[in-house]
């Protein structure tokens, strides 16, 4: 122990005596380890961690699939709960839940919460107790019960300000009153991440029973329902799906109406945690890897700190050695100077993890999912101690093992290796000097190239055309409940005199409502039946996107008319059914044809009663889902809500300026319209614009960040070595000036050395760079995994400040004084 304590003296002194290099080397570790602590943070948090539920390695989720049709994600109806409740043996438990948005009056203001309906045992499954008063029994699955519900402990604290006094009183959703029966505990959460409901909001704030009617196990309509499942111990999810195969195939030959063999139905079982995490593994996963090079890189530049630092210390090396100091003991010293300077460096770095996990926190949800559950845990620390073990061997035991076999006669004579020539300067023995610069360059072109495929598949999002012009666009979602608005025609007096109102505020010049905002996660789709189209074998109805609009809609989103006309104040109940397509549809239902004036109806071919709707028009195609994806291929068609009325609504409104500076006006018009119609989800289209491209910008930002740091410490490294090189070679520089060599080939010979490096570097890290394009290639769009620009951009960035971090030390070199340099040392 006491030997120890005196490495760590001798090293203490070490370091405190060069204070301009252990600046630079904590700081460069903490640069490199602080990353590397703030994405194994968000690692261990979304893909580590289990999800704060019992069992939670055993819960999935279901979705209701048809590959034909173009559906990859559809919720159930209650008659495939069933089928499954009572069919698969794999689950020990199955619940139903189906979300939605309420209008919550009486005590306080008015307000729009977001509610899920579950089965009684949805609450119990994810192994929850209530806080206060109780959660569901079995009993409130049957209609006609008393209607109660379940308060989450955020809504709880801030609605009723913690009164234990809450339970037995009622709350007013929607018109009718509930009986509050409990709360849930404050660590429960079920955000739209873990159970995307069709209709619900980001975070259930209260629970409802959902009591099924008695021929729920019969009804194939409304497949709006999330289905949850809990297997049974030992059973894998692939042994689930096998089953879950069975009882498909049975369904599509029991029900060939509803489920058509063109469709492919299946039903689809995901871990629940893999749903939370969705497609951001992978670039997380990148990210993770790139931290690694950023640490190597800077480990590569320490490494070359410390063989310079170390060769300036061989007569001390020398001295030890010659008094007894074994090789092993000298190398134990040097590692113990790294040592500490790793370990100085990882506590900076923790700080620098926190600042950086506060900028993930402040980019949102949209960025990154479970942001509320990443921190630096005992899990990051352990890795942090884990890394600056492995970067303190890194960057000191080759250094350490090359220097401690001094050349005792020159070293304690106190010449060096420059005065005979041994080191000049691209002489041999800096070779491995140089490799540490080329694997330096490398990974940084291997970053620079990932960065820029990731830049150039933004920028490819960013000029997706979405079909709409996002920009001063005001959105909110407004739903007219309540016993003013019973009857329909209450409901579209109240629209037609809110488009007024809207409409006459100053700056506004259109304004109007759909069912399923671009860009939101607000779809609804069906079937429908062409008139006269034959359908081919197998297809029993085509499957296309429903949006209901009001007002001037398609004015307000600038959603171009391709052909015939809008909707009227003439589309009215009493008149014939109308409907508006978009050219995705008109071209694959009506090639070469003009389809204003064909029909459609809504049902398959065999739904005789459902009324012909005539197309007046077309207009442009939306990106409904989002930009970058080829989701938005389903056909979609628009129908009045003056036919069609929908209590339900997204607001939008076209402003002359920043839309945002007319919420206030609005929310007047709104409270004067009806001071209990509460309006929730104010934001501008813009907004939803840019959030739809949050996850993209978010890896984008840090990967960029990386390899900006990559870059700089490159540079360092490059310019760091030919400095070294041309100090250790001034004698060779001046015999060569002696024997008549100019300045200018001076210059060319050191510069020249120095792109060398660059190009062996830029080599190596192109060909790593291909692999690496391709391991991301899910998450580029627009460009090839070895896209030309960006592989001939990056090369020439790299070689160019190659040249200059030679040129500056080259330059110097050149103008050495002759007498100096031929100066015996």
């Amino acid at each position: 122990m006491s030997i120890f304590l005196r490495d760590v003296r001798c090293a203490f002194r070490a370091l405190a005596a060069a204070p301009a290099f252990t600046v630079a080397a904590v700081l460069s570790l903490a640069i490199g380890i602080g990353a590397n602590t703030a994405i194994f943070s968000i690692v261990d948090g979304l893909l580590l961690r289990p999800l704060p539920y019992a069992d939670a390695e055993r819960l999935v989720i279901l979705w209701n699939r048809s590959p034909g049709l173009n559906i990859t994600e559809d919720w159930f109806s209650t008659a495939q709960y069933f089928d499954i409740k009572n069919s698969h043996h794999g689950f020990e438990q199955v619940a139903i839940a189906i979300g939605g948005n309420y209008n919550l009056t009486g005590e306080g203001d008015p307000e729009r919460v977001g509610t899920i309906r579950v089965s009684s045992n949805l609450p119990t499954m994810l192994g929850q107790k209530a806080a206060l008063g109780r959660l569901f029994v079995a009993d409130e699955d049957r209609p006609g019960r008393t209607a109660t519900a379940v308060l989450s402990y955020g809504t709880w604290a801030r609605r009723f300000a913690s009164d234990p006094g809450v339970l037995g009183r009622k709350i007013i959703l929607n018109g009718m009153p509930y009986e509050i029966v409990g709360v849930m505990p404050r660590s429960f959460s079920l955000p739209r991440e873990v159970m995307p409901t069709l209709d619900g909001a980001e975070q259930a704030e209260i629970l409802l029973p959902l009591p099924l009617p008695a021929d729920a196990a019969q009804n194939r309509d409304h497949e709006d329902y999330n289905i949850l499942g809990k297997l049974k111990p030992g059973v894998s999810v692939q042994q689930a799906q096998v089953e879950m195969d069975a009882i498909t195939t049975r369904l599509r030959k029991e029900f060939p109406e509803v489920y058509p063999p063109n469709g492919g139905l299946t039903f689809g079982i995901v871990p629940l945690l893999e749903q939370v995490v969705g497609n951001v593994r992978r670039a997380l996963y990148l990210l993770l890897g790139a931290v690694g090079f950023v640490l190597l890189i800077a480990c590569v530049n320490l490494a070359n700190l410390q063989l310079s630092r170390a060769i300036a210390r061989q007569k001390e090396i020398a001295v030890r050695t010659a008094l007894g100091a074994t090789r092993v003991r000298i190398v134990r010293q040097l590692l113990t100077e790294s040592v500490l300077l790793a370990f100085a460096g990882g506590a900076l770095g923790i700080a620098v993890a926190f600042l950086a996990l506060r900028g993930v926190r402040l980019l949102g949800p949209q960025s990154v999912p479970r942001v509320s559950d990443v921190g630096i845990g005992l899990a990051a620390l352990a890795f942090t101690f884990l890394i600056c073990v492995l970067s303190a061997i890194l960057f000191g035991l080759a250094p350490a093992l090359r220097v401690s076999r001094p050349d005792m006669q020159i070293a304690l004579q106190g010449t060096s290796r420059t005065s005979s020539g041994v080191s000049a300067i691209w002489g041999r023995g800096n070779s491995f000097r140089r490799w540490l610069v080329i694997g330096e360059i490398a990974l940084c072109a291997m970053l620079l190239i990932g960065a820029g495929l990731l830049i150039r598949s933004f920028a490819r999002v960013r000029d997706v055309n979405p079909g709409f012009n996002p920009r001063n666009v005001l959105t909110l979602e407004l739903t007219m409940t309540g016993e003013r608005y019973k009857d329909k025609t209450a409901v579209l007096a109240a629209y037609r005199e809110l488009w007024q109102r809207l409409e006459n505020l100053p700056g506004v010049s259109s304004a109007g409502a759909v069912t399923s905002l671009p860009l939101s996660q607000m779809f609804a789709w069906g079937p429908i039946t062409v008139e006269g189209r034959v359908p081919p074998p197998g297809e029993k109805f085509i499957n296309a996107d429903v949006r209901m609009v009001s007002g001037h809609y398609f004015q307000a989103m600038e959603i171009t008319l391709r052909e015939g006309r809008l909707f009227n104040d003439e589309d009215v109940a009493s008149k014939p059914r109308v409907a508006l397509v978009d050219d995705s549809m008109a071209q694959q239902l009506w090639p070469n044809q003009d389809p204003v004036g064909k029909r459609l109806h809504i049902g398959g071919i065999n739904d005789k009663d459902s009324p012909w709707i005539t197309v007046v028009g077309v207009v442009g195609r939306v990106k409904q889902y989002t930009l970058d994806s080829d989701s938005d291929s389903r056909i979609a068609y628009y129908l009045p809500q003056t036919q069609y009325v929908t209590r339900a609504m997204n607001v939008v409104m076209r402003s002359s300026s920043d839309p945002v500076a007319l919420a206030g006006a609005v929310k007047q018009q709104i409270h004067e319209l009806n001071p209990d119609l509460p309006l929730y989800n104010i934001s501008a289209m813009q907004e939803r614009f840019d959030n739809s491209l949050a996850r993209r910008r978010f890896t984008m930002l840090v990967l960029g960040t990386f390899s900006a740091i990559s870059l700089g410490l490159a540079v360092i490294g490059i310019y760091g070595l030919i400095a070294y090189l041309v100090g250790q070679g001034s004698r060779e520089v001046g015999i060569r000036l002696a024997l008549g060599a100019t300045r200018a080939n001076i210059m060319t010979l050191i510069v020249r050395g120095g792109m060398t490096l660059a190009c062996w570097g830029v080599g190596i890290g192109m060909g790593g760079a291909l692999v690496v394009g391709r391991l991301m290639r899910s998450l580029l769009f627009g460009v090839g995994a070895a896209d030309a620009a960006t592989f001939i951009a990056v090369p020439a960035l790299l070689t160019s400040i190659a040249f200059f971090a030679s040129w500056i030390p080259a330059r110097r070199a050149s103008r050495i004084d002759l007498s100096t340099s031929l100066r015996c040392e």
